[in-house]
């Protein structure tokens, strides 16, 4: 008989996690079985060490992707959700997306049906791992990005169907739209962001990078092209920074206005305007008045936030996904906390895993920090061709399961985790991927490297 329990939630939204939790596990397609194989007895491993056996881990396999669909003729059984919403927390490993027409990716769908809004992506550098760039270990950041909106939301109309007609008939008789190049062949997507849907997202970001001790939160979007969906992702994202977190955050224009008096005591409110943005001559007195208006809400705030306080608080900054791309590259100390919509996060987190030795160590996470449901998972793809063979780098799972453990509370087990992986590729005891590119490396399969990442922790 089972001796495990369900992981319940306390009423301040924490969980709380008996000594044997019950968490459901989906072994996932391809090489999801050595992986998991893998994977599962790196944490076994470390919470056994740490706890000394009194605490153990349950895991209850439950089924998705092709073993479900062999087992049961379902891609996606509805027992399975049910399992995941009834013991909060659960992992998974790549799961395979079906070939057909009106087959959504089993990843959105356990990202919808369970609400998990938060797509959570930390990306860090393990020393000694090959890496394209020159310092990958000025990389150190934690994506927040938005996980049932934007391009997740999937609304698309085919170019030439009926939907798409009648899109078209909307668009040009009833809003008048005038700006399509080729609007009979045109396919149409709808992208919708919304004020709470941002407002959760950002929310559980501030919260994280206050509770990690985190140096800043930059919202990243493409505002100065979509103004009302991303830009307003950016102006909410401040709204809210302002409004719920007042005493422990500061802007960064505030922190320039802050700055400027700090620097000139008797500097007057139109001088400090004009030196927080060059273009205020330009402007007509109307936008004058708004950036005045700007300077005075924050001067404000000098009892709580002048004479250098504003240094200790939370810097909220934005940025263009475009040249975020690219200062990521440049500047990536400048980058702690980020907050962003669907596909801006799709692109930045994969872009920055390549950084740090490609996404085959790149753990991820979904989690719904309200009803604190989760589920952590590789991020990376099935890679078919390589399964049974024991070759690939289980890392992705692993480190979500760290992940996951830091999510349980269990930091110390967590924490050997760490320990284990930073041994295993310190001395060079490595799977192929890595193997290939570090000069004196011992290649290892993928459940010997389980064992070199036990055996250093």
């Amino acid at each position: 008989m089972s001796s495990g329990q369900t992981i319940g939630i306390n009423p301040d939204k924490t969980l709380n996690v008996p000594d044997c939790p019950i968490i459901p596990f989906i072994e996932g397609d391809g090489t999801g079985p050595d992986i998991w194989a893998a994977s599962v007895r790196v944490f076994d491993a470390a919470v056994e060490k740490a706890y000394g056996g009194k605490r153990k881990i349950e895991w209850l396999e439950v089924l998705a992707g092709e073993k479900a669909f062999n087992k049961t003729g379902n891609w996606l059984p509805d027992e399975t959700l049910a399992a995941f919403r009834k013991y909060t927390v659960g992992i998974k490993g790549p799961l395979t997306t079906p070939v057909g027409g009106g087959i959504r990716s089993l990843n959105v769908a356990l990202r919808q049906m369970l609400d998990l809004y938060v797509c959570l992506r930390p990306v860090r550098y393990f020393e000694g791992v090959p890496s394209p760039v020159k310092r990958p270990q000025d990389v150190d950041m934690v994506i927040f990005r938005e996980n049932t909106e934007d391009i997740y939301a999937g609304i698309e109309f085919a170019s030439g169907s009926p939907e798409a007609a009648k899109m078209l008939a909307f668009l040009q008789s009833e809003m008048g739209v005038k700006k399509l190049r080729f609007p009979e062949t045109s396919a149409f997507g709808i992208k919708p962001i919304s004020v709470e849907g941002s407002e959760r997202l950002i929310r559980a970001a501030i919260e994280y990078a206050l509770r990690e001790g985190r140096k800043s939160l930059t919202l990243v979007h493409k505002g100065n092209i979509m103004k009302f969906t991303e830009g307003g992702f950016r102006d909410w994202g401040y709204a809210l920074a302002a409004r719920e977190f007042r005493g422990q955050t500061v802007s960064e224009r505030e922190s320039w206005i802050l700055s400027n008096k700090e620097k000139n005591a008797d500097i007057t409110v139109e001088a400090n305007a004009r030196a927080i943005d060059p273009g205020y001559d330009m402007m007509v007195p109307a936008q004058q008045a708004s950036i005045r208006a700007e300077v005075e809400t924050a001067l404000a705030l000098w009892p709580t936030h002048g004479n250098g306080q504003w240094k200790n608080k939370l810097m909220v900054r934005d940025s263009i996904a475009d040249i975020t791309l690219q200062q990521v590259l440049t500047r990536a100390t400048d980058f702690s906390v980020i907050a962003t919509m669907n596909l801006n996060g799709d692109y930045l987190s994969d872009a920055l895993a390549a950084q740090v030795g490609g996404i085959g160590i790149a753990p991820g996470a979904n989690i719904n920090y309200d009803s604190g449901h989760a589920i952590f998972e590789a991020t990376h793809g099935t890679a078919p061709k390589y399964a049974g063979l024991d070759k690939v780098n289980p890392g992705s799972v692993i480190l979500s399961g760290e992940m996951m453990l830091k999510h349980l509370g269990w930091d110390e087990a967590a924490a050997l985790v760490i320990k284990g992986i930073e041994g295993a590729i310190a001395a060079k005891t490595v799977t192929y991927d890595f193997e290939r590119l570090m000069p004196g490396a011992t290649l290892r399969k993928c459940s010997e490297f389980a064992d070199d990442i036990i055996s250093h922790m």
